[in-house]
Order: C-alpha cells, then structure tokens, then sequence
C-alpha cells in the first residue's frame, strides 16, 4: 500500500471527525435553506457543499427529512439559547418569557428572504415532523413558564408576534411595510402591562 502525500485529504485517509462532519452537515443545508428556501435542501446539494459524498451524509442523516428535523432542531436550540439569554436580562417576571419570544421573532426580520427561519418555516406547513418539533418545544417551553406568561394576555401577544411572522413568510419584503419593525415596541409594551 502507498502511503497518501502528507496533507491529503481524501476521505479514506483524513482523520474521522464524525462531530465536525455532522455540524459542518448542519451548517451547510441551514446555508442552502437560508439562500435558496428549504425545498432546495437535497442530500448531493448538502454533501456537495460540505464536501462530503452522499454516503458521509448518509452516515450522519439517513433521509432528507432527518437531515431537515435535525437542520430544524438545531434552529429550535438556537432559538431556545436566544430567549434563554434574554429572559436573563429581563429582571420583571411577569411575562418574560413573552417578551423574550417576541424579541426573538423580531430579530431576524431585517434578513427578508436570507432569514433561515423564514425558509423552514415553510417547510413546517408540509412536513408534519417539524410541526411536530415546533410543538414538542412550545409546549416545554409553556409548561416552563405558565405561571408567568400563561395570563391570556401574554398568549394574545405571541399570537400577534406568530402572525408577523407568518405574515413575513407569506409575503417577504410586503411583511416589514405592513407591519415595522417598531411594531416590537407595541408588542412589548403590552406584554408589560
């Protein structure tokens, strides 16, 4: 056998890094959803950005709806380690949680269609997997903060801030002028008093 020149890369003779090559996986369909929406995410385009083969992925991710619940639990622990850091700035108990989701909603808005999570969302609609996700994680994060957010009010204000939002999905750049990004400020203003 031949040893392989120093500093190849081939895959039969780099190191195995399985925990790098299933972030790098991640990273890159959240790259290729952000870009070109969720429908765009296939397993060739994926590895291909990743530089992997189809197999590497497949190793990691053995569908492309596992490659996406796993892009869409990512986004969901992101959005979980966001509002966790706001809700830790934020010393008014009383609807917390509330305004931490609605800052979140609000933070990617200015992204228009680069925003990764208005490209999954779409894909929430049609994949009953990701609803399933989105649901499973509401409802601890509810069950976390029901004495603190579970006033009617407080659900009225994240309902509003979920309708921006699906109103940013349903139409990009229309979202903004219809509802500005000030509209934050009265969203969080109800979710004081």
């Amino acid at each position: 056998m031949v040893a392989s020149p120093k500093g190849s890369h081939s895959a039969h003779h780099r190191k195995k890094q399985p925990e790098q090559v299933r972030r790098a996986l991640l990273d890159c369909a959240a790259q290729i959803a952000a870009e070109d929406g969720a429908a765009a995410i296939t397993i060739q385009a994926v590895a291909t950005r990743a530089g992997v083969t189809k197999g590497g992925l497949l190793h990691h991710f053995d569908s492309k709806q596992a490659l996406l619940a796993a892009v869409f639990s990512d986004l969901l622990d992101k959005m979980g380690q966001e509002i966790d850091r706001t809700l830790a700035d934020d010393p008014v108990a009383r609807g917390r949680f509330t305004r931490a989701y609605v800052r979140t909603c609000f933070s990617d808005r200015l992204l228009g269609e680069r925003s990764l999570w208005g490209a999954l969302s779409v894909a929430i609609v049609s994949e009953p997997a990701l609803r399933s996700l989105w649901s499973a994680w509401l409802d601890d994060r509810m069950a976390r903060h029901a004495e603190t957010d579970g006033d009617p009010r407080l659900v009225a204000v994240r309902l509003a801030a979920d309708g921006v939002w699906l109103a940013d999905m349903m139409e990009k750049a229309g979202g903004l002028k219809r509802y500005p990004q000030d509209f934050e400020a009265v969203l969080l203003a109800m979710a004081e008093a």
